[in-house]
């Protein structure tokens, strides 16, 4: 149920009074001083640090239990998310998971039905609604992250004052310590995640879900650390990546994957490639469907019927690959006769080369149907 609104005091004072100050401020400063090499060093290096451990920590990590890790990970994942200033992970969790709930709805906490700035930075003036137990239950058992949640303001501000001052002292430099690991760094973290809400939201294709407002984006997804695959990951929300593809920017995914082939993450959790080959298959067959009533073109039925027997015989082979890889493991497994192994492997890479060849001209047709809707009519 959506709380009465009210202005949110602290976090809006705190907002528009550095945004206000870094306006003004950064001329005067870039004016009379010229920032080494060393600062921008480092602010780009507290940069990522503090936005990984929002995307792998908050985000992937609390907000969606996508992996396992120690607690002296978690420790380290609290300390820098401290540093973001983007409230507790608590906080920031609940908030998550009632917006994945409720993407695009009224009870969507930052709904970028409401508009891009709400989306993007409006939605934090108002006063949040309380955290309901119901929605976060396994963080209110962690004590780090209750610790973290109980002295927010501390670790906020310690955290971020301990790394300035070390930065100021190791680079001689305490005032482009101050303006640029600081505050500049802070600046561009926080609308790099806000657009995460606003951006990833509004601009993009959606390969996996049509009814979504989220998008995907490789562009947007090097300004936020791998998220800007937002269509994928509200389609599959618990896989540890956003970017599946080994082209994809990710950084956060590669953080993971890191920290498990260190032995400090377990449980990585991802959708198997065929799921993903079917849920596009399937909204790529609807939005052909739609492409075709806009489209005045001959022989529409026949395509339609096309498309419709195309894309069942992918999913059906699809659903024939995953069962004869099942059954292939289980059968390797329990060490049963290598004969029947090796049948079975025969089987999977027939199945694979005939759903590697349909897939092909699946892509083939729908270019080929996205073309003729282009054509004047």
């Amino acid at each position: 149920m959506q709380q009465k609104k009210s202005f949110n005091w602290g976090p809006a004072l705190f907002i528009i009074i550095y945004h206000v100050l870094l306006l003004i401020g950064l001329p005067f400063y870039f004016y009379y001083n010229t920032p080494s090499t060393a600062v921008v060093v480092s602010s780009i290096i507290l940069l990522y640090v503090t936005g990984l451990s929002i995307t792998g920590g908050y985000h992937r990590f609390y907000s969606h239990r996508s992996y396992r890790t120690n607690k002296i990970v978690e420790g380290v994942l609290l300390f820098f998310g401290s540093m973001a200033a983007q409230g507790s992970a608590l906080r920031w969790s609940f908030d998550h998971r009632i917006h994945h709930a409720n993407v695009d709805t009224d009870d969507d906490p930052y709904s970028i039905k409401k508009g891009f700035w709400y989306a993007h930075c409006l939605w934090i003036l108002e006063k949040p609604r309380t955290i309901d137990p119901k929605v976060v239950p396994d963080l209110l058992k962690n004590n780090l992250v209750m610790f973290q949640h109980n002295y927010y303001k501390f670790c906020m501000i310690g955290s971020n004052a301990i790394t300035t001052v070390l930065f100021g002292w190791l680079l001689n430099d305490y005032l482009g310590a101050f303006v640029i690991v600081l505050w500049l760094r802070l600046f561009v973290l926080h609308h790099f995640t806000w657009f995460i809400n606003s951006l990833a939201h509004t601009w993009g294709d959606k390969p996996f879900s049509q009814e979504l407002s989220a998008v995907d984006n490789y562009f947007l997804s090097m300004l936020t650390f791998g998220e800007g695959y937002h269509n994928y990951h509200h389609t599959f929300a618990n896989d540890y990546r956003n970017g599946v593809r080994w082209f994809h920017f990710d950084p956060t995914k590669w953080m993971i994957w890191t920290l498990s082939k260190l032995g400090l993450a377990t449980n990585l959790k991802r959708m198997d490639p065929a799921t993903i080959e079917k849920r596009i298959v399937l909204e790529t067959k609807d939005l052909l469907l739609t492409q075709l009533t806009e489209t005045c073109v001959a022989k529409k039925e026949e395509l339609e019927k096309i498309i419709i027997e195309m894309s069942e015989r992918i999913v059906s082979k699809i659903a024939q690959f995953n069962e004869l890889k099942a059954q292939y493991i289980q059968t390797k497994k329990e060490n049963n006769c290598r004969s029947i192994i090796l049948e079975l492997q025969k089987e999977l890479k027939e199945v694979k080369k005939s759903l590697r060849h349909d897939w092909q001209a699946w892509m083939s047709l729908a270019k080929d149907i996205k073309q003729l809707r282009l054509q004047p009519s």
